[in-house]
Order: structure tokens, then sequence, then C-alpha cells
């Protein structure tokens, strides 16, 4: 298949995950356009039979605002016409699958074009549901070929806000490559993130309000006090100076650092004893699923998909959004017992490999490809990767 992608190519889940998808689909023989404003973070040097196509924006006065959608539109019609595309895969509802909509129009009813959207989150939870975007958003969410979400949670938020039948929406799980996280293949920085004998305990974010950075903080400052441990954080965003305020108000400002954005995740995984999320939404929890593949035992909120990815008790723990003496309870018990942090690391490994891996998910979406292809993407739950709620 000849297959374009669209997705934010800068850092975040969706990117990562579109990018790795295209890398993924390029490797089994498709041919991949990948079509955004810049070169995915993702993808850093030649791959075979994968493209890049940068969307130009024009440089008029009266263009000033919010042009980048029409020419994304124009970008993808003039590379399904110039390399005869049999589908457009486009990541986040907004603007993405508009843009996509309106280069199907712009080729004609005669044209095979079909149209895969994908949802990751924060278009259906929070930019979607917008007064001045849930109507637009709706709209290329109904006149997509075929509709994948990262979770049964995002796939049940998408049909209750946008009246989307639940059959219409096939829920393909994100991945991972259990090689790149393996923890064997990397160098270990513990040593200079942590004294000996301290555990090493990791947040990656985006810093957003939602993912509840200030609680990352007062978690692991209560437990510390057990367990003499060092907390990483990785990332930026708006909340980054709140979390700096709250280690120093506690009085571990020498115990926290802030490494900002990293490329290589999976080295600092490699050498994490502990992973915390207690995010207020999560639509899937991907740095949950990089954590657990590097065979690190994950924190978290029972917040949106995270239980889907996130076994309670087997791979990690799961507490009540804001519950921070629970989960640091938690941690306390997975960090002072080496027994159980084992065992928890052991399935935490198995269970990424085994349900997420790309080799299960990646053939489910060549499977949806063809299905909507042919004109018949109706939902198969089954092809699905199946997590316990």
């Amino acid at each position: 298949m000849k297959i374009g992608i669209t997705c934010y190519p800068t850092y975040g889940g969706s990117g990562a995950v579109a990018t790795e998808l295209g890398i993924e689909l390029a490797q089994r023989g498709h041919e991949i356009h990948f079509i955004s404003y810049a070169q995915p973070f993702r993808l850093p040097h030649f791959v075979e039979r994968v493209y890049f196509h940068e969307v130009e924006t024009a440089r008029y006065p009266l263009f000033e605002h919010h042009n980048y959608s029409l020419a994304l539109a124009a970008a993808m019609h003039d590379t399904v016409v110039r390399n005869d595309l049999d589908l457009l895969h486009v990541h986040y509802a907004i603007p993405h699958a508009t843009s996509a909509w309106i280069a199907k129009e712009m080729l004609g009813h005669d044209h095979p074009l079909k149209i895969v959207t994908t949802l990751h989150g924060t278009d259906i939870t929070l930019v979607g549901q917008e007064r001045s975007w849930f109507d637009i958003t709706r709209f290329s969410i109904q006149k997509s070929d075929g509709i994948t979400a990262v979770s049964n949670y995002l796939k049940d938020e998408t049909v209750k806000h946008f009246a989307v039948p639940g059959d219409d929406i096939e829920v393909i799980y994100n991945f991972i490559d259990p090689k790149l996280y393996d923890r064997a293949s990397h160098p270990c920085h513990k040593d200079t993130l942590a004294r000996p004998g301290e555990m090493l305990v990791l947040h990656v974010s985006n810093f957003r309000p939602v993912k509840r950075v200030r609680d990352v903080v007062r978690i692991f400052e209560r437990l510390n006090r057990k367990v003499p441990s060092r907390l990483v954080l990785v990332g930026d965003g708006p909340d980054r100076p709140m979390a700096m305020d709250e280690a120093e108000a506690l009085g571990i400002k020498n115990r926290v650092r802030f490494l900002g954005k990293q490329d290589s995740v999976a080295e600092l995984m490699a050498c994490a004893d502990l992973l915390l999320l207690p995010s207020e939404s999560e639509s899937f929890g991907l740095v949950a699923l990089e954590a657990m593949a590097s065979g690190v035992p994950v924190v978290a909120s029972r917040a949106g998909g995270v239980p889907e990815v996130v076994e309670d008790q087997v791979t990690g723990c799961l507490g009540e959004i804001g519950d921070v003496e629970g989960m640091a309870d938690a941690a306390v018990g997975l960090l002072s017992d080496h027994a159980t942090w084992v065992r928890t690391s052991i399935a935490a490994k198995r269970i990424a490999a085994e349900r997420f891996a790309a080799d299960v998910i990646v053939p489910q979406y060549e499977r949806y490809y063809e299905r909507v292809i042919a004109g018949s993407p109706a939902a198969e739950p089954e092809l699905a990767a199946t997590g316990d709620d």
C-alpha cells in the first residue's frame, strides 16, 4: 500500500507513535509519505520507502493567521496525486482530518482515496469539546472512512460526546519496540543521577496541568522519607516552575533533577526503578507502556486509558486521582521489597511484549487499512489487543 501519514512532528506521544508506525509499515514493504510542517522528531535518518513532504505556508499578510490547515490540505492533495496514494492516515482530528477531507474533495468523487483518522486524546477530551471547535471536530470524524482510537476509554468518550456509533471506531492500542527498551542494550547512567543505594524515580510528561506534576513531587517526598531516592523529571511545559517550587518548599530540591526534553527516553528508562504517572487524565499512557517495556514498575492514577495498560498489583499500582498518600505507600511497597519489585518488573516487561509490541499491533493497522480500502471498516473488537480494565 501507498500511505500518507500526517501527525504533529514535535515531542508528544501521538507524533512518536505515528512516526514509529510509518517506519514499521515501511519495513513491511509499504510506501510511506509523511506530510507535515516539519520532519517528525522520531525520523532522524534515512529509512527505505519513507518520504517526507514539508508543508509550506504562504507568506502573505492576509494569511497571517490560521493558514496551516489549508496549506496542509493542498500538500496532501499534491502528494496523493503525484504518488498515487491509497490512503491518508491522520493523527488527531483537528486540523488533520479536516485538511484530509478537503484534499479528498479536491480530488473528486472518482478518486479512490480513503481517510483513516486516529484519535489520540486531547483532540476529543479537550480541544474537540470546546464550543468553537465541537462541530468541526464532529464533522471531520464523521467524514473519515475509518476511525481508530488508542484505548477503549477514548472510544467511549468519542461515542459519548460526538455521537459517533461505537461500531464505527476500531480500538488499536499504541505500541513499542521491545528491543528498543531492552535495559541491557543501553549504558547505565544511574551513577550520574543517584548515589549508590538510592532508588531512581522517573516522571516523563509535557508538564501540563492534567499531568499533576505537583503530585509527582509530593508523592516522591513521602517515598523519600522511607526509601532513599532521587527524582528525575523529563520534559517541559507550563507547570515546570510549579514543580520546582514544590520541591523547594518540601525541602527536597537537592534530590530532584529536571532534565528538560530528551530524545532518548529509553536510555533513562533503562536505569530507572519506578515511574510516577499521577495524571488527571490519560487517553492511553504511552510513557507507562515504555516504562513497562523497560521492566520499570509504574505507580499511576486510575485515569482514562491507564488501567488498560497498567495492571494493578501486577505491572504496577493504581491509585485514585489526587491520592498522594496512597500512591506514595504503593511506591514504598514496590521499592522497599526487592522480591516484589523483581516480580513486578518481570511481569511488566512480559505483558508489554505480549500485548503491545509492534509485531502485535502494526498488523492490526494493516488489516484495518485493507478493510477501509475495501469499503468495510466495521470494527472487529477481537483484533484489538486486550488488557484488563
